[in-house]
């Protein structure tokens, strides 16, 4: 190895060794702020979603699809429908989930443990009948309202759903007596099977319009949408409730489906999330809501959802960002991962470098005094061997072959060339002291007394200089 590489190792060992505290402290803070807010999210999240081929399960897909492009992995739990969601949620079995507004009362300690991600689309209640029956019954092909299902066997879908409990306040708002409709509850999929043949006379629950059983049901002959005529007051007496229009022909515009506006009163339903839940995934789910609910809708305008209006639940503030804030710079050009990182990161990192710069101006003393010691601390040696010359304890000759020794050591001494002058300042200082001992030896000296820079100074101030350097460092 060449003395220049040796040098610059040298040199790079004792910079690292000097700033080495200061590096420790950094990456040991930085270590624990990375602990302590905890920037990047898990990498699977459980969504509950709905029953089998219900606008929930569609709309989990599509979640499901869209956090996968960051990396996330989301798993859908299947149930009865918006209470058993709400129930998985405060049961810690699921992390997000879509909640029905009204189908389930609110707990005292769910503002506490829950957080509303936003309103995302209006859930009308779907009243399907078999026209026959209504033939049958009223002898008119078209049902006007509730208290007409007297006597019909109606499925209003597992208690789990939340329709049942919505159906029994409506019944009652009605003034049907209980027992006055056999009610049934069937999940969705089986009950549909057995409405079209005829086994049951209505059907109802509560979904989006993008619910492949609406979509279906809306289309099929024979089947008839009850028109909620006093719409404007169900909503007045149910605050949860909303008075919506089903336009003529949205359905299909070719064969004019359906053939009349249809009014319905409909839920509001929102994403809720357990306040737990990583406020990363939180923010995945709020800025991905405005893209899969913010378009135009049967019963909405473009950018209508999602909102926070009329929320039963506290707003969580990644989802009030998402509501009124453009996505931020970073995560426009960087993946979520790293954006999330330093914008959670970024106020830690400045608190960081306002601590360390002070704290780095400590690096180059420590450096230099690292650097210089190398040299100084033969200083020490030195002053012992003129201590004992003066007090008399060993003889010059001695004296001389520990300087000898001492001599051999310091010229294996490295240093960077910008201290070189320390370790030529010793070699003179070492010369210096070799002409006292053999003066006081007796001999001139002159075989061994090289001409070497410095020869002119006094004894006195090489004393001066050994003393300073020795104590001084």
């Amino acid at each position: 190895m060449s003395q220049a590489l040796r040098n610059t190792l040298l040199s790079l060992r004792d910079l690292i060794v000097s700033a080495g505290p200061l590096a420790f402290l950094a990456v040991g803070l930085l270590v624990l702020a990375y602990w302590w807010l905890n920037p990047n999210p898990p990498k699977t999240v459980t969504l509950a979603t709905g029953p089998a081929q219900s606008a929930y399960e569609e709309f989990g897909k599509r979640y499901q699809k869209a956090l996968a492009a960051d990396g996330i992995e989301v798993t859908l739990l299947p149930s009865e429908g918006s209470s058993h969601n709400l129930q998985l949620l405060r049961e810690g079995k699921a992390d997000v989930a879509f909640v029905q507004g009204g189908t389930a009362e609110l707990l005292p300690d769910d503002p506490d443990e829950l957080v509303s991600l936003g309103n995302l689309f209006v859930e009308p209640v779907w009243l399907f009948y078999r026209t026959e029956t209504a033939q049958r019954m009223y002898n008119t092909p078209r049902l006007d309202g509730l208290r007409q299902l007297r006597g019909l066997h109606v499925n209003v879908g597992s208690q789990g759903s939340g329709v049942p409990t919505l159906m029994e306040r409506l019944l009652e708002a009605n003034k049907v007596e209980r027992g006055a409709v056999k009610l049934s509850r069937l999940d969705q999929t089986p009950a549909t099977v057995d409405f079209l043949a005829g086994k049951l006379d209505a059907l109802v629950f509560a979904s989006a319009p993008e619910s492949l059983m609406v979509q279906m049901l809306l289309q099929t002959p024979g089947v008839q949408l009850l028109d909620f005529a006093q719409h404007e007051a169900y909503a007045r007496r149910f605050p949860f409730l909303t008075p919506v229009t089903l336009p003529r022909g949205v359905v299909d515009l070719a064969s004019n489906v359906p053939v009349r506006d249809v009014r319905l009163v409909a839920s509001t339903t929102s994403l809720l999330a357990r306040e737990g839940t990583h406020p990363a995934l939180l923010t995945l789910f709020a800025q991905n809501a405005q893209k899969l609910h913010g378009g135009a809708g049967w019963f909405n305008r473009a950018r209508e959802f999602p909102n926070a209006r009329n929320s039963e639940l506290p707003i969580a503030k990644e989802a009030d960002r998402a509501m009124n804030e453009a996505v931020p710079m970073l995560q426009r050009y960087l993946p979520f991962w790293i954006a999330n990182l330093i914008e959670r990161m970024w106020l830690v990192l400045g608190i960081l470098l306002a601590i360390m710069l002070p704290l780095s101006r400590i690096v180059p003393p420590l450096y230099q005094f690292r650097v210089r010691s190398r040299v100084f601390r033969w200083y020490g040696r030195l002053r012992e061997i003129e201590n004992d010359l003066e007090m008399g304890k060993s003889d010059p000759a001695t004296l001389l072959r520990t300087l000898d020794s001492l001599e051999a050591q310091a010229e294996k001494v490295s240093v960077p060339l910008s201290y070189a002058d320390e370790l030529y300042a010793l070699r003179n200082h070492i010369h210096l002291v070799r002409k006292k001992l053999l003066r006081a030896s007796g001999g001139a000296g002159g075989s061994t007394d090289h001409s070497t820079p410095g020869e002119g100074m006094t004894e006195n101030s090489m004393k001066g200089t050994g003393s300073a350097a020795g104590t001084g460092h």
